[in-house]
C-alpha cells in the first residue's frame, strides 16, 4: 500500500512538471511570434528549433524523471504488474521480450526476396510520389473561399502531427485485429528514434526556406554513407568492402545526375550556413533513426507493425507537445479540400510508413536508403517527362552510375549470402 502511494504521489508530480513546462512553453512561443526581429532573422529556425525542444521536453523530461526513479527504487522487482498503473509502467519502462539470438538461420528463399523487395520499392514509390505531391500543393498552393479570398497553409508541424497519428492508427488497429500484442519492447526505447525523426521532418520543411529543393534532393541520395556511419555507431554493424564502394558509387552518380539535370540554378552556391546546418541536421537524425530501428529490430522479437506503432504514438506525444493548433489552421480546416488533401496526405504517409518499417525489417537500413535514393532518381526522372525538362547525357550517365551500383551490391550480397551457407 505504502509503495502505490508513493507511486501516486510520483506520477502526480510528473503531471505537474508536464503542465509547468507546457506552460512555459506557450509563454515563449507567444513572445516570438509577437518579436518580429526574432521571427525574421535569416537564423529564426535556431529559435524555432529550441522552442520545439522546450515542446518535447514537456513530456521527455518528466518521462525521464519517472525512469530514473523506478530504477532507483527496484520497481519491476519489487511490484508485480496487477494494477493498471503498474501495467502502464511495465509497457513502458520494463524489459519484456528480448531475443534470444539464433544460433543456425533458416535459408532464405531468394526468390520470394526478389519478390518482397520489389513490392517494398514499387509500394514505396507510389505512396511517396503521391504524398510528395500532395505535399508540395498544401505548402505551397492557395486555398479559395466561396467569396473569393485566399487562405495559404504554413504550418508544417500540423502535417507531421496528422501523419504520425493517421501511422499509429493503422498500425494499432492492425495488432489488435490481429490479436498480436501491441509493445513487444519497453515503450521508452522507441522514444529516441521518434525524436530525431520529428526533428527530421521538421528540418527536411524547414531547409526549403533556405535551399533549393534540387538541393535538398541531392542530400538526401547522399545518405546512403552517414547511414553506414550511423550503423557503425549505433550497433556496431561491419560492413563489405563492395558495400563501401557502392556507397560512394551510388552518391556520385546522383550528384551527377542533379548537378547536371539543375546546371541552370544556382541553388549550390546561394546555400547560405543555415541550409548547411540544417541539412547536416536532417542527415545525422534521419540516419540515426533507421540506424536505431534496425539495432531494435535485431535485438527484439519485433514485427514491422509493433515497429511503427510504438515509434508513431512516441511521436505523436512529441509533436502533439509542440504543435499548438493556430487559428490560421483551425480555419482552414474549414475548407472541404484542404480537409481532402489532409487525409490523402495521412493515407499516403501511413501506407509509405508501413512499407518503410517492412524494408527495414526485412534488408536492414543500408538497404532501405538505396531503395528511397532510387525512388528519388526516379520521381525526377518521371518528373523530367511528365513536365519536359530536358536531361543532359551527363545526367543520364549520372542515374546508370546508380542503377550500376544497386545492381553491384545486389550480386555481390548474394554471393556472400551463398558462400556462408555453403556445406562445409
Amino acid at each position: 500500500m505504502r509503495s502505490k502511494i508513493q507511486i501516486g504521489l510520483v506520477l502526480s508530480c510528473s503531471i505537474a512538471v508536464i503542465w509547468l513546462l507546457g506552460q512555459l512553453y506557450h509563454q515563449l512561443l507567444g513572445l516570438y511570434e509577437q518579436n518580429g526581429i526574432l521571427a525574421q532573422s535569416e537564423y529564426s529556425w535556431v529559435f524555432r528549433l529550441l522552442l520545439n525542444c522546450v515542446g518535447y521536453s514537456t513530456v521527455l523530461l518528466p518521462a525521464f524523471l519517472l525512469y530514473k526513479y523506478l530504477q532507483q527504487i527496484n520497481y519491476f522487482e519489487k511490484i508485480s504488474n496487477s494494477t493498471w498503473v503498474s501495467r502502464a509502467l511495465h509497457t513502458l519502462y520494463a524489459e519484456q521480450n528480448e531475443r534470444i539470438p539464433d544460433t543456425i538461420k533458416p535459408k532464405e528463399d531468394e526468390k520470394r526476396e526478389v519478390l518482397e523487395m520489389i513490392i517494398c520499392f514499387s509500394g514505396l514509390m507510389g505512396s511517396y510520389l503521391i504524398w510528395g505531391l500532395l505535399q508540395e500543393k498544401i505548402m505551397t498552393q492557395e486555398y479559395v473561399w466561396k467569396d473569393g479570398s485566399v487562405s495559404r497553409f504554413n504550418d508544417s508541424q500540423f502535417l507531421v502531427l496528422i501523419n504520425r497519428v493517421s501511422a499509429f492508427a493503422l498500425a494499432f488497429g492492425r495488432l489488435r485485429w490481429t490479436g498480436e500484442p501491441v509493445f513487444a519492447a519497453p515503450l521508452y526505447k522507441f522514444s529516441y528514434c521518434s525524436l530525431t525523426n520529428i526533428v527530421s521532418a521538421w528540418c527536411q520543411y524547414e531547409a526549403l526556406k533556405y535551399v533549393s529543393f534540387p538541393t535538398q534532393v541531392l542530400s538526401k541520395s547522399c545518405k546512403v554513407i552517414p547511414v553506414m556511419v550511423m550503423g557503425k555507431i549505433v550497433s556496431r554493424a561491419h560492413y563489405q568492402t563492395y558495400e563501401y564502394l557502392t556507397a560512394l558509387l551510388i552518391s556520385a552518380g546522383m550528384a551527377l545526375f542533379l548537378f547536371s539535370t539543375h546546371e541552370n540554378t544556382h541553388a549550390s552556391a546561394a546555400m547560405g550556413v543555415s541550409g548547411v546546418c540544417l541539412l547536416a541536421l536532417y542527415m545525422a537524425c534521419d540516419s540515426f533513426t533507421s540506424s536505431w530501428q534496425a539495432a531494435l529490430f535485431q535485438r527484439y522479437t519485433l514485427k514491422p507493425l509493433q515497429m511503427m506503432c510504438a515509434v508513431t504514438l512516441c511521436s505523436c506525444a512529441l509533436a502533439a507537445a509542440s504543435a499548438p493548433l493556430r487559428p490560421a489552421t483551425l480555419t482552414l480546416l474549414r475548407h472541404p479540400m484542404f480537409v481532402v488533401d489532409c487525409l490523402l496526405l495521412s493515407a499516403s504517409s501511413a501506407l509509405g510508413q508501413v512499407l518503410i518499417y517492412r524494408t527495414i525489417a526485412r534488408f536492414g537500413a543500408v538497404v532501405f536508403t538505396i531503395v528511397m535514393t532510387l525512388r528519388q532518381a526516379v520521381s525526377i526522372l518521371i518528373s523530367c517527362a511528365v513536365y519536359g525538362h530536358p536531361v543532359s547525357l551527363a545526367g543520364a550517365g549520372g542515374v546508370l552510375v546508380v542503377f550500376v551500383a544497386v545492381f553491384i551490391r545486389i550480386h555481390c550480397r548474394r554471393r556472400a549470402r551463398k558462400h556462408t551457407h555453403k556445406p562445409v
